[in-house]
């Protein structure tokens, strides 16, 4: 089975990509666009059995894959890295439509960021240079050896580059995948399945199954075949999938969101915090490394807030596609139903609404960019991830406290840090428990660097060398001193 939809001029497959060819199910599920609700697709439901199929073809082509090497792997991921820059323009269409993420952004920033991913993971495993060292009269090296079949379940923000965040390392480091995409976002995923096609990787090497959660994704993870496991999503599921991974003993990276503080002192350039505060609200705030909760020095709070309602007057919400617009809609009815539920728990609380707190409009899926003052530091604004349009302000008056409020949930992902003071800077950096800390900038990324959350934002490290060895099984090879030739 092929079928093929056709997404505002792109042919996009329904079916499952298993072992090399398309596949269908006798049911499916609907994918709508948030920008008006319309039918995008109906796409192929995945169950156990398209789970075992696919895991089995990744296993049976591991073999394959593992011997060809970094070198050889290599060429086939600048293969896809250069498929990827040539289907830009569609791939933006797609997604844009997909998730109702900016059509410009993804264009111009986020699609670019899927290619780099591969030709970045590809150099990284070929010019790995293994550990080496002597001792007890032996020479020992460290190997990096493939682990074999990963499943990788992704989020629906920003499906396309989140998956080849996952996929191109594990590819790399000599795995095969077998990728599940969240139901509210799969089209990208079956596009991601056609470049591997086109690129020429072996059959089975890598894999796409669609469908529901509880059913296909949790049939992946139980899998005993499967010997790693990569998921961002929620940290609800984050902690079934870790059942099921304890359960036949396959490690497992889960990066479950965050509540990411977003420290302003005395003497920060207000007007770029404020500016980058703006920024938070980007994608409606589905963003899980945005710096939510605003902590802002008592003695520069009105002024802060006077310029951060200036930098919010530049944002324009409207259609994903237009070039002028800024804030895109939420991705479904439920979780702007779930945005609306937060809002008004907090208000019924006695959190007061600075501004924001309700619909843009009543016939569509936008949120109105939303500033709430808690009445206490537990609210339940401040603790649980919103993902939505919704920030919170709380106020500090001095270094110290500032530091508690930022570590006072239970998230641990990200932080944002503006001050002038370097020395402040070092010493904040070093006590807040935060998975990545940008002072002064948000959102610079460097590939190599680990990425990952504390507390129950996730477990483990992906980016860079960390990612492969993930991935791989590693192996201390000694030989003793004095073996020859022969």
């Amino acid at each position: 089975m092929n079928t093929r939809v056709d997404v505002a001029g792109v042919a996009v497959a329904t079916g499952h990509f298993i072992d090399g060819t398309r596949r269908g199910s006798p049911t499916t599920f609907e994918d709508r666009t948030p920008l008006n609700w319309d039918l995008l697709a109906e796409v192929s439901r995945g169950d156990a059995g398209d789970a075992r199929d696919a895991v089995r073809a990744a296993r049976n082509a591991s073999a394959t894959w593992a011997a060809l090497g970094p070198d050889v792997r290599r060429d086939y991921l600048h293969r896809i890295a250069d498929l990827i820059d040539e289907r830009n323009h569609d791939l933006a269409v797609v997604e844009c439509l997909d998730t109702g993420m900016l059509e410009a952004s993804l264009r111009e920033r986020v699609i670019g960021r899927a290619a780099r991913n591969f030709r970045a993971y590809a150099d990284l495993a070929r010019d790995y240079q293994p550990r080496r060292w002597s001792s007890h009269g032996t020479t020992n090296t460290v190997l990096r050896m493939p682990a074999g079949p990963t499943v990788v379940i992704t989020p629906w923000n920003a499906p396309f580059m989140l998956a080849t965040w996952k996929v191109a390392p594990a590819l790399a480091a000599g795995n095969t995948v077998v990728l599940k995409p969240a139901e509210w976002s799969p089209l990208s995923a079956s596009l991601l399945a056609d470049i591997v096609f086109d690129a020429g990787l072996p059959p089975g090497v890598f894999n796409v199954v669609q469908g529901l959660g509880d059913e296909v994704g949790a049939a992946l993870v139980a899998d005993p075949l499967v010997r790693r496991i990569s998921f961002t999503g929620s940290p609800e599921t984050g902690r079934r999938i870790g059942v099921a991974a304890a359960a036949n003993l396959v490690p497992f990276t889960a990066e479950l969101g965050g509540k990411g503080p977003f420290l302003v002192f005395a003497d920060a350039d207000l007007d770029a915090a404020a500016r980058q505060a703006a920024v938070m609200y980007d994608d409606a705030g589905q963003v899980c490394l945005a710096g939510t909760r605003l902590l802002v020095d008592a003695r520069v709070r009105d002024e802060f807030v006077a310029r951060f309602e200036a930098a919010l007057a530049h944002h324009v919400l409207g259609d994903s596609r237009a070039a002028t617009t800024t804030i895109a809609p939420l991705i479904h009815p439920d979780h702007l139903a779930r945005v609306e539920g937060f809002v008004e728990r907090a208000r019924r609380a006695g959190d007061r609404i600075v501004f924001g707190g309700r619909r843009w409009r009543t016939d569509g899926l936008w949120y109105e960019p939303t500033l709430i003052e808690p009445h206490a530091g537990d609210a339940e604004i401040v603790q649980r991830e919103v993902f939505g349009p919704v920030l919170t302000l709380q106020t500090f008056v001095d270094e110290d406290q500032a530091v508690s409020l930022a570590n006072a949930t239970d998230y641990g992902l990200s932080a944002i840090v503006f001050t002038r003071s370097r020395e402040r800077a070092d010493r904040v950096a070093g006590a807040i428990r935060a998975g990545t800390i940008w002072t002064n900038c948000f959102l610079v990324r460097d590939l190599t660097a680990p990425f990952g959350g504390a507390g129950i934002s996730g477990i483990g490290r992906e980016g860079g060398d960390y990612a492969l060895d993930f991935y791989s099984d590693l192996t201390t090879y000694q030989v003793k001193d004095g073996t020859t030739n022969g």
